[in-house]
């Protein structure tokens, strides 16, 4: 039921009202052109709402419809291949209407309501079904299969139940009690939705990026931050994970970027090809855009609309990342936000409740046995962009205690024109030992051995390096000189990799452990032909060498490679190492 209302006062995306009585949370529409907004704060009869629109021209003694309801989105077949901006608004739809720029007030629903789905049930009349269950299925795509679940606080018995073609708000499933099932539900964003347990993540999500599986990597249904200055690669690190790790779906939130890098988004999806199936990598993606210049509140709210869409496919069984870009964004709208409401301001400014609202968003990850018995899991993976790269500030440090995989971009490295520019030394990963029998029976015996090995050769050199600016390299002993060469080896040939060349761009785990076990086996060569009396400079001369730095650019790896190793074999062969 409507309850009316009237504007009381208005200070940016904020407005007092009065007159509506309504919960916490509770949608309004604020204005003569129905601007939708939610209730933050509730004084006695004045309610504050944070209003979803730009507010100009409100004014005091306009009315105030509450909705009774709190904000939520449309769940059901058609989400993949939309574009949404933080409210759910379909943004192909708005632009149909009204052009490239979206006037206020207009509203439209997240899910086409007029498409015709062919639904196949796989339950019968007389079966018992609760919270979760799959009643039938509807092909969404061409890979995708949308399970039709029954919504998670409904149970009963199966007495009437359709198949065929038909529209979302069509009834296609009747119970005992009376209760009329579609194919959509709808739930509210900031209500976690529930599963039947919690179920320990031990499978890696593969990325293709080989500093990422190497040397950091982030467990299925686990949390990662990738905090980083300005201009040190930390969309195009995102787009990345979205675009080759092997999960089903994708839920990518532009949160508070800048147009055009938000553009680029939009634009490239379209036309990206899913290594997986061949298909457009649309077709089982889901992109919310809230650019820097659209209003902040629905900034706010677009996190919450991306991880609720990301556990309802969570919740059919699939795998899901989830890439927020960026949280810091996030937080800077909660921080105006709660200025507004004349809050008392916590750590530069931002509101006390920032740790724990992080906390409720990173939580909501997870590999999870869902109420219909399948496994299913969200990985979370949230972008931070500390202002002037100070990794001190309180978004970065309040990430830090709940993420589990820190990927530290480092502007020096980016200014070498070093990508990923991750700094191997500040970055750590705290799923490295639990992910260590998979990459034993998976990838190679010897893998974490090789890994470890590596990351202690680049700490070495880290440690050399303070010794090679004050006397030179040329002082130090030919072993030392020699661990440099390797660990340079480790950094340019291995975690080194350009995300726009066709074959470098995603890097399969088979191809990265023989890349590595090749720079392992060149440094143990050199090691033992140093041992028996070569000199430095023969070593770090041999053609080899620097033919190995190009073959992981080679369409054909494996003949490239081979063809490198003998020559390896035969150079050291000739200058008298073993």
């Amino acid at each position: 039921m409507e309850i009316k209302g009237e504007i009381y006062r208005v200070a940016g995306p904020v407005a007092m009202v009065t007159g509506i009585n309504p919960r916490m949370y509770d949608v309004v529409k604020v204005g003569h052109e129905g601007l939708m907004g939610e209730v933050i704060k509730i004084e006695g009869k004045k309610s504050t709402v944070q209003v979803y629109e730009d507010t100009s021209g409100i004014k005091p003694g306009e009315p105030v419809i509450n909705a009774g309801m709190p904000l939520s989105v449309e769940l059901g077949p058609g989400l993949l291949e939309s574009i949404y901006d933080g409210i759910q608004r379909p943004l192909q739809v708005l632009q149909e209407k009204m052009g490239d720029f979206i006037e206020r007030g207009v509203t439209a629903s997240g899910l086409n309501h007029e498409k015709l789905w062919d639904f196949k049930p796989t339950v019968s009349v007389g079966d018992k079904v609760k919270g979760g269950s799959v009643i039938g299925t509807v092909q969404e795509t061409m890979n995708i299969e949308h399970k039709i679940m029954v919504p998670p606080n409904v149970s009963g018995t199966v007495s009437e139940i359709k198949g065929g073609e038909f529209t979302v708000d069509d009834t296609i499933c009747l119970l005992s009690d009376g209760t009329e099932l579609s194919m959509m539900q709808k739930w509210p964003v900031r209500v976690p939705r529930p599963s039947a347990k919690k179920l320990m993540p031990n499978k890696p999500l593969i990325t293709g990026q080989r500093i990422l599986d190497g040397l950091f990597p982030v467990a299925k249904g686990g949390t990662a931050a990738i905090p980083g200055p300005f201009g040190s690669g930390k969309t195009v690190t995102q787009q990345q994970l979205a675009k080759w790790s092997d999960t089903d779906i994708v839920v990518y939130i532009g949160c508070g970027e800048r147009g055009n890098e938000m553009a680029d988004v939009l634009n490239e999806f379209p036309e990206l090809e899913d290594p997986k199936t061949g298909r457009p990598l649309m077709e089982r993606t889901v992109l919310i855009a809230n650019t820097s210049n659209m209003p902040v509140a629905a900034r706010e709210a677009s996190v919450y609309t991306g991880i609720t869409i990301a556990e309802y496919y969570r919740d059919m069984g699939y795998d899901v990342s989830l890439m927020a870009d960026s949280t810091s964004r996030w937080a800077e709208a909660m921080r105006e936000i709660s200025s507004r409401l004349e809050e008392m301001p916590g750590e530069e400014g931002y509101p006390a409740y920032l740790s724990a609202r992080l906390s409720e968003f990173y939580e909501r990850s997870g590999c999870v046995k869902s109420l219909s018995g399948d496994e299913g899991s969200i990985t979370v993976i949230g972008a931070v962009s500390p202002p002037g790269g100070d990794f001190s500030e309180p978004v970065t440090q309040n990430t830090l205690r709940i993420v589990k995989v820190f990927w530290a971009l480092d502007a020096k490295l980016s200014q070498r024109r070093h990508f990923p520019s991750i700094n191997w030394l500040t970055s750590y990963s705290l799923y490295s030992k639990s992910l260590s029998d998979w990459f034993g029976k998976n990838v190679a015996t010897d893998w974490v051995d090789l890994r470890d090995n590596s990351m202690e050769l680049l700490q070495k050199e880290a440690e050399l390096q303070e010794i090679v600016q004050l006397v030179g390299s040329d002082a130090l002993p030919e072993d030392q000189q020699l661990t440099l060469e390797i660990a340079r080896m480790i950094r340019e040939y291995f975690l080194q990799q350009n995300a726009f060349h066709p074959v470098d761009t995603y890097c399969a785990f088979d191809k990265q452990y023989k890349l590595l076990k090749a720079i392992s086996k060149f440094s143990d060569m050199a090691t033992a032909a140093l041992e028996s009396g070569v000199p430095m400079t023969d070593i770090i001369t041999l053609e080899s060498k620097d033919e190995l730095a190009k073959v992981k650019f080679e369409e054909d790896f494996e003949t490239a490679l081979n063809t490198v190793l003998k020559k390896m074999d035969n150079e050291f062969a000739r200058i008298g190492g073993k």
